[in-house]
């Protein structure tokens, strides 16, 4: 949720009834301090940090969500046993994402308070096992007793029906947010996600960071430099510099990295954050009791 998640979204989600989070990782520090600060001026109500490990200012933003007192802080891409107990010690509840049973583990034996098993379907840094959503939630709710949070490819109350009965206790949605009011990515890159279609999306950089991406200029040059036996400094040299800010931020359709999940072909309108809540918790409840009616013989 890089350049998609600023304090407008994370507390219009809160606000909803949602947990809202504020995605840092396109954040210099002091701009990470002013959302929070934003946030907490917007909603009395709990809202998150996600903070990707690979940020290279993370010790900044660690500093920041406990000087802050964010109240949850949500790790990814990288080893949770790094900042799980400072986070802990200063009384902030840690979620660490995860795309694999063993990284699973490896967060609860770190002490988190509860994991997100992010299935292949996820948009943005992925996993490099490419395990899907339907197989790795049961797998790790098998594995690890904290609670488990299920993403990638839920963008509905169905899904999220789904999610549950597959054992997760809650569900974290990412692209049905980006295409919604108070997402701070440029429209024009919010309407090509809802114009886009099925297939329309690749995963792709595992020699970096694996990455969801949408088909452009720029993917088609990555391609290209795959086609020609590039390794990682090749493609970091394709990839370049604030690639992620040029194409989700600032609209550049073309040589833009426009990172979304699968689900989001099947996006349809741009609405109110509060909206998307409340269309999604209608659709679970509908599609609760659909399943509740279902006589099996």
């Amino acid at each position: 949720m890089i350049w998609n998640s600023g304090w407008r979204l994370a507390a219009a989600v809160s606000n909803a009834g949602g947990l809202g989070i504020i995605g840092s990782g396109s954040m210099y520090p002091p701009v990470l301090r002013e959302h929070v600060r934003k946030c907490k001026e917007a909603t009395s109500l709990p809202f998150a940090v996600n903070i990707p490990m690979l940020y290279p200012a993370v010790e900044e933003h660690i500093a920041t969500v406990i000087e802050e007192k964010v109240p949850i802080v949500f790790t990814s891409a990288g080893n949770p046993s790094t900042w799980t107990s400072k986070l802990k010690d200063a009384g902030i509840t840690v979620v660490h994402v995860t795309a694999s049973v063993k990284f699973a583990r490896k967060a609860e034996d770190a002490g988190v308070d509860a994991v997100v098993a992010e299935g292949f379907e996820a948009g943005g840094h992925n996993g490099r096992e490419e395990t899907t959503t339907l197989v790795l939630v049961p797998m790790v709710c098998d594995a690890v007793k904290v609670p488990v949070i299920a993403a990638g490819g839920i963008a509905d109350g169905r899904a999220m029906l789904a999610a549950m009965a597959l054992g997760a206790d809650a569900v974290q949605m990412g692209s049905r947010f980006v295409c919604s009011e108070e997402s701070s990515g440029h429209p024009d890159f919010k309407q090509h996600v809802i114009n886009s279609k099925e297939g329309d999306t690749i995963l792709t950089l595992k020699e970096l960071a694996p990455v969801r991406l949408m088909r452009n200029k720029f993917f088609e040059e990555v391609q290209q430099a795959y086609a020609q036996c590039a390794g990682p400094e090749e493609l970091k040299q394709v990839l370049g510099r604030a690639r992620a800010k040029r194409g989700m931020f600032e609209g550049d359709l073309e040589q833009g990295e426009l990172e979304i999940g699968q689900v989001g072909a099947a996006l349809k309108e741009v609405l109110p954050a509060a909206d998307i809540v409340e269309k999604v918790m209608k659709e679970f409840e509908e599609a609760r009791l659909k399943m509740a009616s279902l006589k099996i013989a």
